[in-house]
């Protein structure tokens, strides 16, 4: 479904992908492992294909969102972005798991991630939506990401924020490796003029995301104050 010009959202296994159809086309998260069927059926439904995807931008190394970048690279020329902590994050042996009991790392030992990776970093400018600035907010994972693109005034958060009881909120407890840093993160998003905040599980939030945001922050503060 196209939400903007040249921007559209595609349901791939396990979450949802945005997909900029420019020139080139850069994918923002990649879904478990399997989705590629769905992107290709999305992409020959709008006249692409998939030889034209140039980037995979990851939000964060879970399975959900990383699992499918494997198999769009395989004989494709496209990029897979990656914050350097979540590179990081993925080389986790299986006894180095196990010994710790850390489902978090049991986790990164299970996910399929690329062959390869680039690292983005915090500042970075991705070439797509007049320029998606990358604001690294850690908590979810070590690397999670936010994509701020300027000129449209849309805000990817990837896991960093869901919706719950029909209200932005917090990362989940139980995925997040730091949540009260994750909530610390949420700072970050606030100082931004967002009109559109795009999640990875949930639709597109446009009603009041300045305020939505703003709240958030404000209420990290009163948690952080009371811990």
């Amino acid at each position: 479904m196209e939400i903007a010009p040249r921007l559209h959202t595609v349901t791939l296994r396990g979450a949802q992908g945005y997909l900029v159809c420019e020139r080139e086309i850069t994918l923002i998260d990649a879904g478990l492992s399997g989705s590629r069927r769905r992107l290709e059926r999305y992409l020959a439904g709008i006249g692409r294909s998939i030889g034209e995807l140039r980037r995979i931008v990851v939000t964060h190394a879970h399975p959900d969102h990383i699992g499918g970048a494997r198999e769009l690279t395989v004989d494709t020329d496209a990029e897979v972005l990656l914050h350097p902590a979540d590179i990081a994050s993925l080389d986790v042996g299986l006894r180095e798991a196990w010994s710790e009991r850390d489902r978090h790392r049991l986790l990164a030992w299970f996910t399929r991630g690329p062959h390869a990776a680039t690292p983005v970093n915090d500042g970075d400018v991705i070439p797509a939506l007049g320029g998606l600035r990358v604001i690294h907010t850690p908590g979810h994972t070590p690397g999670s990401i936010c994509l701020y693109g300027e000129r449209d005034r849309i805000l990817f958060t990837g896991d960093m924020l869901q919706v719950l009881r029909g209200r932005v909120t917090f990362a989940s407890r139980f995925f997040s490796v730091d949540l009260p840093q994750a909530r610390a993160s949420v700072a970050r998003l606030a100082e931004l003029d967002v009109a559109t905040i795009a999640f990875a599980h949930y639709p597109p939030w446009t009603d009041g995301a300045n305020a939505a945001l703003a709240r958030l922050a404000r209420r990290a503060e009163l948690l952080a104050a009371r811990a």
